[in-house]
């Protein structure tokens, strides 16, 4: 198993809940589906803080960063029945993942964590 990247981040909860105030930052950085769960959060900033921390931690790890049109709503996280939490990728990030890894499958290994203060996020890529 061949390890293409891997990426963290730390994020200051506060800062996020300051942020989420400004609905503009909310639907610039977040899709319409993290938007719509984030409705049954208690602690919203909180969770808006592990999604940001995620999509930059995946970002750190793909190698690219905010470049070739990529933006943070590209990229959904979600969580599946058990909880675990997944990365969904819209079609551009797919392809980008094509030609710059020049690999058609790629699994994704996401944890996120968060405690009063921060929120936390590790991605690790791989050859499917």
């Amino acid at each position: 198993m061949k390890i293409h990247g891997n990426g963290v981040d730390i994020v200051d909860n506060e800062r996020i809940k300051k942020s989420i105030k400004n609905r503009s930052f909310v639907y610039k950085l977040f899709t319409n589906s993290e938007i719509m769960l984030s409705k049954h959060k208690i602690n919203k900033a909180n969770y808006f803080a592990k999604r940001f921390a995620a999509k930059e931690a995946f970002l750190k790890a793909l190698g690219t960063g905010l470049r070739n049109g990529i933006s943070f709503k590209d990229i959904c996280i979600k969580n599946n029945k058990l909880g675990k939490p997944i990365i969904l990728l819209n079609k551009k990030i797919r392809n980008i993942i094509k030609k710059k890894l020049k690999i058609s499958t790629l699994k994704i290994y996401l944890s996120i964590s968060d405690e009063n203060k921060y929120s936390i996020a590790f991605v690790i890529l791989n050859k499917k």
